[in-house]
């Protein structure tokens, strides 16, 4: 399996709460409708909570405590299944549709975008 992991942060205008909510409510029913179009076999978003634990598990490592406001991730059977659906029309169309969707509320400018493997160590395996 390919995941995408996208750490995202919110347009400035928009508090953590707005940014949520629109991307759950709004933004998740669109990739689910597009799905089959792009191949995906799992989508998650994982929310930020804004609490004091954040703040602590940063500081007891020395990170930097700037927070994402979420992290969407994707998974597809291969990377030759993620690039799939770029030769058609169909995955062309649906991929446009959900960058101009996001281009509502992501700071692209400030969010990270990869594709990884994963590797589970505990836990079922997706």
């Amino acid at each position: 399996m390919i995941k995408l992991v996208y750490c995202l942060r919110r347009r400035a205008q928009l508090s953590r709460e707005e940014f949520q909510r629109y991307w759950q409510q709004n933004h998740g029913p669109l990739v689910r409708e597009r799905a089959a179009a792009l191949g995906i076999k799992r989508y998650v978003q994982v929310h930020t909570l804004s609490n004091g634990l954040n703040r602590a598990l940063a500081a007891s490592r020395s990170c930097n405590e700037e927070e994402f406001d979420g992290v969407a991730e994707l998974w597809w059977d291969s990377a030759e299944a993620l690039a799939a659906p770029g030769g058609t029309e169909k995955g062309r169309k649906a991929a446009r549709e959900l960058l101009e969707d996001e281009r509502e509320f992501i700071d692209f400018e400030h969010s990270v975008i990869f594709v990884a493997e994963e590797h589970v160590f505990v836990g079922e395996e997706v």
